[in-house]
């Protein structure tokens, strides 16, 4: 009897190391399909072209035309060096959290697509602009912004790009870097101030409670990004990283 249960016992944990190998397999392989699809995506981007002119106009549509062809949702495009992060940004006001669990073709994703908040306007464009994504395993999709929470990493890479077709070519400088469990601040209400205390307010709160002092802050009239994500060290905890509009262009400008 004792062989005839040790039998079932080691079957059925045969069972469940081929059923966990099955998942890990799915799961890797899932992520691999998406980081190739924006791979894909990335390449369809056009650079500036070479010219002996000295001035030429390119837009944010020239540069990313062919996506924006084929996905009218999408709004602009995300860049920080020294990370992962080089995606498309999605806005979908009519159905806000779409892009949670959609890829850039409209089809189901775990992964999702960093997307907009519904309730902010790009043209003219909001005060704050609430863009989240998923937090991935390994620093992957915006589970790069992990390396925010190291104050060298952000000496060295504090700035984020940010291209959309109304604003054009921008940089935004990250003033503040936070975990925060959303019932403790609702930044994600934050979309436009109502006056230039409530503004403030928001500003102080982010620098407040920034793991480090960046010795950055925004003034009222500055156009801001705040980035989103899942953050693990508690359940519903948020990862948040804040930035100011530097500056913003239409067109580059090509010295010879």
């Amino acid at each position: 009897m004792y062989k005839i249960f040790r039998n079932i016992a080691a079957t059925l944990l045969i069972a469940v190391m081929l059923f966990c190998g099955y998942q890990m397999y799915l799961h890797y392989s899932s992520e691999m399909e998406i980081e190739k699809q924006f791979d894909e995506l990335v390449e369809q981007i056009v650079p500036p072209p070479e010219t002996d002119e000295p001035e030429v106009a390119w837009t944010v549509y020239d540069q990313y035309k062919a996506l924006f062809d084929q996905n009218s949702d999408m709004i602009g495009w995300i860049a920080i060096d020294g990370t992962i992060i080089n995606f498309p940004v999605m806005h979908t006001p009519d159905r806000p959290n779409f892009y949670l669990k959609h890829n850039f073709e409209k089809a189901y994703s775990d992964h999702g697509t960093p997307y907009v908040d519904g309730l902010c306007s790009l043209d003219p464009q909001s005060d704050n602009l609430l863009i989240y994504g998923h937090h991935m395993r390994g620093k992957k999709m915006f589970g790069a912004l992990e390396s925010y929470k190291n104050a060298a990493f952000y000496r060295e890479h504090p700035i984020i790009r940010f291209d959309t077709l109304a604003g054009g070519f921008g940089e935004y400088e990250i003033f503040a870097v936070f975990k925060i469990y959303p019932a403790n601040f609702n930044y994600h209400h934050f979309i436009d101030a109502a006056d230039e205390e409530a503004f403030d307010e928001y500003v102080r709160r982010c620098k407040s409670l920034s793991f480090y002092d960046t010795g950055v802050t925004a003034e009222y009239g500055d156009k801001l990004i705040t980035l989103s994500t899942c953050e693990y060290s508690r359940e519903g905890n948020r990862l948040v990283v804040v930035a100011k509009q530097m500056q913003s262009k239409n067109y580059y400008i090509e010295e010879n």
